[in-house]
């Protein structure tokens, strides 16, 4: 959601709220950057503190109990421009200086795809930012600071990603979206191919220790599920039925150890209410131990974004 959108994409605390109180027992939730309320002024790089800013106004009035039970933006993810190199430290000591308590890292999304007919939806759009000497010095000031990276790009990156994860193997990175799944323009028809190259993509990230992913993210239209076209909302079991041979081979590549569902809303809310994703995920996972459905509803989001509970 950039910031000129926000009065017709408001998805602030009691959005938020109506959504996470709709019938699970959602305790807290983590904020991923979403490029809205930067400063208006001052070094271009450090625009990006301003969201943080925001957030963390907003995570406290939810802190304070007002808002109920439930904690928004436990963690907070920002954003910073890796490819600055070592010059990234100011801006994350000042993303850091924003929200002392709970800033936990940054998304930095290198979505990119020769096909003039993908969009490109990264900040800094450039091919091979993962593979640049001055984006993985960025990365290592990250690791050394103790911070996390989101990794947003599209499925025939991945192995770029693992190739990256290696080279920054003291750098935690979370996988967002169970690696850019696209079906949809120049990807549309391919079926087989695009599982396949999927397929090998996922396991060569999942054979990095240093990634977590996210099972998610797939009601996003690029996704090709066609589920945000439907004059009848689908319902849980068919989402579930639609959503599990991915989510499955992502929790058979990572354990569930290091997999963790993720709503990505307001995103993914144009296919599906919370509600619904929510009870088909509790289908889908129904075969695993209470142990990893533990970890992947709560243990593992609890441990990598170090959320105090």
């Amino acid at each position: 959601m950039r910031t000129e959108r926000l009065p017709y994409q408001r998805y602030l605390l009691h959005e938020l709220l109506g959504d996470i109180t709709s019938g699970h027992n959602v305790r807290t939730t983590v904020f991923i950057e979403a490029r809205a309320m930067y400063r208006a002024g001052g070094p271009e790089e450090m625009r990006p503190v301003g969201e943080v800013e925001f957030v963390q106004g907003l995570a406290a009035a939810s802190a304070s109990g007002v808002y109920g039970p439930s904690r928004a933006a436990a963690s907070i993810v920002g954003h910073a421009d890796l490819n600055l190199g070592d010059g990234v430290a100011p801006v994350l000591e000042a993303l850091q200086a924003a929200s002392p308590n709970r800033f936990r890292g940054i998304r930095h999304s290198v979505t990119w795809d020769a096909n003039p007919k993908v969009e490109n939806t990264a900040a800094h759009r450039a091919p091979g930012q993962l593979s640049s000497d001055q984006f993985r010095a960025g990365a290592r000031v990250l690791a050394r600071m103790g911070l996390s990276l989101e990794g947003w790009l599209w499925f025939p990156q991945l192995p770029e990603l693992a190739e990256f994860a290696k080279a920054v193997p003291d750098l935690p990175i979370i996988l967002n979206h169970i690696g850019g799944l696209m079906r949809t323009g120049p990807y549309a028809n391919r079926e087989d191919e695009i599982r396949e190259t999927w397929r090998k993509g996922i396991a060569a990230v999942a054979a990095c220790p240093n990634i977590t992913v996210k099972l998610g993210g797939i009601g996003m239209p690029r996704a090709g599920f066609d589920w945000h076209e439907r004059e009848r909302p689908i319902g849980s079991e068919e989402l579930a039925a639609g959503m599990k041979p991915w989510i499955d081979y992502c929790i058979e590549q990572f354990g569930p150890s290091r997999c963790m569902f993720e709503s990505n809303f307001p995103v993914d809310k144009v296919s599906y209410s919370y509600n619904v994703l929510y009870n088909a995920f509790k289908r889908l996972s129904s075969e695993y131990s209470p142990s990893e459905r533990a970890a992947m509803f709560h243990d593992t989001a609890t441990r990598v974004y170090r959320i105090e509970t």
